[in-house]
């Protein structure tokens, strides 16, 4: 089972490019049943978009923040979104009392992928590298 970080579920959200074209073309290797979305990912797309929206003033910057969110919620719905539970929630303190030293987003997301057995797909090898025992992979290259 495969867990995408924000950045890789980003990169296929964007629908072109190489990038996309190269994660595409391994998703097309496996079965979608075998892909999870975090919520996590949500929560960080979501946020950063209504930051963004917070700040804005002229019409345009704010219908395209809506826009983006629509986009958000649409991607997301056709997803299958795996939760942050009571499993995950006790591997990310048990990792944070190790002092593995990553963001909260990205700890949360390797903490599903551990307490799942599963793999997360990400660029940001150098920040997922430092969580013990985590299966990276970056299907972009």
């Amino acid at each position: 089972m495969y867990l995408f970080d924000t950045d890789h579920f980003g990169i296929y959200q964007q629908k072109s490019g190489p990038d996309c074209a190269k994660l595409v073309a391994r998703m097309s290797e496996r079965n979608y049943e075998d892909l999870f979305v975090p919520i996590i990912s949500f929560h960080e797309q979501v946020m950063g978009w209504s930051t963004y929206l917070h700040q804005k003033r002229n019409a345009e910057q704010v219908i395209r923040a809506y826009r983006r969110l629509e986009a958000i919620l649409h991607d997301f719905a056709k997803a299958d979104v795996v939760g942050f539970d009571a499993l995950a929630s006790d591997t990310f303190d048990a990792l944070r009392s190790q002092g593995v030293r990553v963001g909260t987003m990205d700890l949360r997301i390797a903490a599903i992928a551990l307490s799942r057995g599963w793999t997360v797909l990400t660029r940001n090898a150098v920040d997922f590298a430092k969580v013990p025992n985590l299966k990276i992979e970056d299907w972009t290259i």
